[in-house]
C-alpha cells in the first residue's frame, strides 16, 4: 500500500477508517489483558466476601470482656436518670399552671390562711416556695424573702440532685472503658508471648476486646454529658419562672397590716426562757405578801 502510494502517487486514503481499523486491532489485546487481571481478582473479592462473617450486637458485647457489665449497669441508669430529669424539670411538675391560677385567685381575695393550706395539699416546687413564704408573713419582708430563698435554694438542690450523678456516668464510663483498653492489652501481649506471631487469632480477639471497651465507654459518656447540661439548663429556666410567679404575688403585700400572725398554725417551740418567767412569778409573789 504505501509502494502504490509512493510510486503511483495514489491519492491518500481519509486518516478516518484507518483509525477505525487500528482502534479494532488495539482494543482485542487490550480487552484480553484486562480480562486476565480482573476476573480472578473479581472472584478473590468474591470468595473474600462469603468468607466474611458479620458479628452480631451478642458477639461484639461478649467480645467487650468483663467491663460491659458495669458499662451495661451504667448505660441502664442513664436512661432511666434522663427520663427522671426530663419530667422533674418541666414546668409542668415544677409549676403546674392549674396551681398558679388557683393560687392567684387565693392571693387577689386576700386568702392567705386558704393559700397556705392550699399550698400544704400540694406538692410542687412553686407551692412549696410559696408555702415558706406564707407561712412567714406575720414577722415582715425580710423574713419572707429570706424563707423564700431557703427554700428556692432547697427546690433547687432537689431538682439538681439526680443530674449530678450523669455528670459522675460521664466521668466513668471512660475509665472504665479504659481499663478495658488496659486487659485487653495485657491479655493480646500475653497471647503474642506464648503463642508467637503465628496465632494471630488470640491476638485479634484481645485487640476486638479492646476496641469494643473503649467505643462502649465513650457511647454511653457523650450523651450522659450532653443531657447533663441540657437536664441542668432546663432546670434553672424552672427554677427561674418559678421565682418570676412569686415575685409578682408578693409585689407590694401589706405586710403592715399582718404583723405579728401567725397564718401556718404550726406549733411554736420558741418559747420565754424559764429563768425570766420564774424571776416574774417570784417578783408577783413577793409583791402580793407585801401587800
Amino acid at each position: 500500500m504505501l509502494l502504490r502510494i509512493v510510486f503511483n502517487r495514489s491519492p491518500v486514503p481519509s486518516a478516518a477508517p484507518l483509525m477505525k481499523k487500528l482502534l479494532k486491532f488495539a482494543l482485542v489485546p487490550l480487552l484480553a489483558l484486562l480480562a486476565v487481571f480482573l476476573v480472578p481478582n473479581a472472584s478473590a473479592a468474591e470468595e473474600k466476601s462469603s468468607l466474611v462473617r458479620h458479628k452480631t450486637l451478642w458477639e461484639q458485647i461478649y467480645e467487650g470482656g468483663w467491663v460491659m457489665i458495669p458499662i451495661g449497669a451504667c448505660s441502664v441508669l442513664t436512661f432511666f436518670l434522663c427520663g427522671d430529669g426530663w419530667m422533674r424539670t418541666s414546668r409542668a411538675r415544677t409549676a403546674p399552671q392549674r396551681l398558679e391560677i388557683e393560687v392567684k385567685k387565693l392571693f387577689r381575695k386576700g386568702d392567705y390562711v386558704g393559700a397556705y393550706n392550699f399550698c400544704k395539699t400540694h406538692n410542687t416546687v412553686l407551692t412549696n416556695v410559696l408555702k415558706a413564704g406564707i407561712g412567714m408573713l406575720g414577722d415582715g419582708k425580710t423574713v419572707v424573702e429570706e424563707s423564700m430563698s431557703g427554700a428556692m435554694h432547697q427546690e433547687s438542690s432537689r431538682l439538681n440532685n439526680y443530674l449530678s450523678y450523669l455528670s459522675v456516668i460521664g466521668v466513668c464510663t471512660p475509665m472504665i472503658g479504659l481499663l478495658g483498653t488496659v486487659t485487653g492489652m495485657i491479655k493480646a501481649f500475653a497471647n503474642l508471648g506464648t503463642a508467637g506471631i503465628g496465632d494471630p487469632s488470640g491476638l485479634s480477639s484481645a485487640i476486638g476486646e479492646v476496641l469494643v471497651a473503649t467505643a462502649s465507654g465513650l457511647l454511653i459518656a457523650i450523651p450522659a454529658f450532653g443531657m447533663f447540661y441540657f437536664l441542668r439548663s432546663r432546670a434553672n429556666n424552672a427554677m427561674h419562672h418559678v421565682q418570676d410567679i412569686v415575685k409578682d404575688l408578693f409585689r407590694k403585700m401589706p405586710y403592715e397590716h399582718m404583723a405579728g400572725l401567725h397564718i401556718s398554725g404550726e406549733e411554736l417551740f420558741a418559747a420565754t426562757p424559764n429563768w425570766i418567767s420564774q424571776s416574774e412569778s417570784a417578783e408577783s409573789f413577793e409583791q402580793s405578801t407585801s401587800t
